[in-house]
Parts: structure tokens; C-alpha cells; sequence
């Protein structure tokens, strides 16, 4: 059975820095893309990040230079670095693969930017 788990959500002031991570099971993700989406309230879910089987990663343009995805295959994690947080970044982050057997997500974790 796929899971993920993501953690490292909070609350944190505008220009913080948070780590979020999310482990997974059930599966071999090493030749899979693995992704990073959010959704705000009212919006529609967006992808964030996504990190390819060789380490190639593509970002969202608003959050460019501020937010590093990464993986270790080894561990079956990955990861997503966020620097100088907005308000605008405040939602709910899931972690996201797509396996021959289907679309599978994490529970999510909310992120918070406020003062």
C-alpha cells in the first residue's frame, strides 16, 4: 500500500523559512517523478515543485529562488526547502507521485505565513 506522509508545516513569520518533508512507502519511487503541490482556501490546487528519477527540477515562477526541491532515493524522501515565505505562500502542502498504479498523495501540512 502507497503512502505519504509529509511533516514540517507551521506557522511562521513572512521572510521564514521552513523545511518540509515527506516520506514514503509501499513502493519504488527512485525512477518516478515526485512533486510538492498546494492549495490555498478558495483556490484550486497547484503544483509547486516536481523532481525527476535523475534530479531535474522545475518550479512554479512565483516561487523561484526561494524554494528548493530535493530527493533521497535512498530513503525514500523528499523534500521541499522554503526561504523568504510570503503570505501568499499560506496553504496546504501535499506531497504527490504518479505510479503505473495510480495518483496517490500525502494527508497534507499546512503552512502558515503570518505576522
Amino acid at each position: 500500500q502507497v503512502q505519504l506522509v509529509e511533516s514540517g508545516g507551521g506557522l511562521v513569520q513572512p521572510g521564514g523559512s521552513l523545511r518540509l518533508s515527506c516520506a514514503a512507502s509501499g513502493s519504488t519511487f527512485s525512477m518516478y517523478v515526485m512533486a510538492w503541490y498546494r492549495q490555498a482556501p478558495g483556490k484550486q490546487r497547484e503544483l509547486v515543485a516536481r523532481i525527476t528519477s535523475g534530479g531535474t527540477t522545475n518550479y512554479l515562477d512565483s516561487v523561484k529562488g526561494r524554494f528548493t526541491i530535493s530527493r533521497d532515493n535512498a530513503k525514500n524522501m523528499v523534500y521541499l526547502g522554503m526561504n523568504s515565505l510570503k503570505p501568499e505562500d499560506t496553504a496546504v502542502y501535499y506531497c504527490n507521485v504518479d505510479l503505473p498504479t495510480g495518483r496517490y498523495w500525502g494527508q497534507g501540512t499546512q503552512v502558515t505565513v503570518s505576522s
